[in-house]
């Protein structure tokens, strides 16, 4: 049990070797995201990769799904069509936003901030684009490019879900769908980019950029109505 009159303790920090099933991860990060709320358990951030598959958001149109090559799972969050593979770094968030701001819009633009920062430790100049959710670059023909991705759920004020960056994935397992509804940009890659950073060196620069995306989400909390 979390001692409320105690300071709130950092959140675990997990990094998963290996591939992590789609179907288990959702699984595990629901019942975490059950016991933050519940007061039983402690926050986490979930670091970790998946067999490739295409996950369908609250607002996933199914014109958008052009070849299910790969398993097609409902995931919950919010958003539309998106892949994930090995050589993408998925990151889960289940933080308790009774303590640390109810304000979803913070914890997005906080979220987006959070991986720029990282980005930016790695000579990848970064940023966000009016009116599109996620985390873009200019690639090597200096057209907007996605490179990562924002999607997230918020129950009982508890975050699930969270972001992916593209370190080095095949980048052709894209074209199964229109990533995020966004036909007109292209995806790419810290790999295509010529940046040679690694998943380690990727996690490492997360970890040193971790203590400022957690004091921004200090939002004031809004009345509920």
């Amino acid at each position: 049990m979390i001692d409320p009159l105690r300071p709130d303790p950092s959140p675990e920090w997990r990094v998963a070797p290996g591939l992590t099933p789609y179907d288990q991860a959702l699984a595990i990060m629901e019942a975490r995201a059950a016991g933050v709320a519940a007061g039983t358990d402690r926050e986490l951030i979930w670091l970790l990769e998946h067999p490739p598959v295409y996950t369908a958001g609250t607002s996933a149109d199914p014109a958008e799904l052009v070849d299910a090559r790969f398993p097609v799972v409902p995931a919950g969050r919010g958003g539309r069509y998106t892949y994930h593979g090995p050589g993408q770094r998925v990151g889960y968030l289940v933080l308790d936003l009774n303590r640390r701001g109810r304000d979803v819009r913070c914890f997005v633009h906080a979220l987006e901030g959070w991986v720029i920062a990282a980005l930016d430790r790695l000579g990848v100049a970064a940023f966000r684009a009016p009116g599109r959710v996620g985390i873009w670059t200019h690639d090597r023909a200096g057209n907007e490019a996605k490179v990562g991705a924002i999607g997230v759920r918020v129950r009982r004020w508890v975050t699930l879900h969270g972001f992916s960056v593209n370190i080095a994935p095949d980048l052709s397992h894209f074209g199964g769908i229109v990533p995020c509804g966004l036909p007109d940009f292209p995806v790419t890659s810290l790999s295509a980019l010529g940046n040679p950073s690694s998943m380690a060196t990727f996690d490492a620069a997360l970890a040193l950029t971790l203590p400022g995306f957690l004091q921004t989400l200090s939002c004031p909390v809004q009345n509920e109505t």
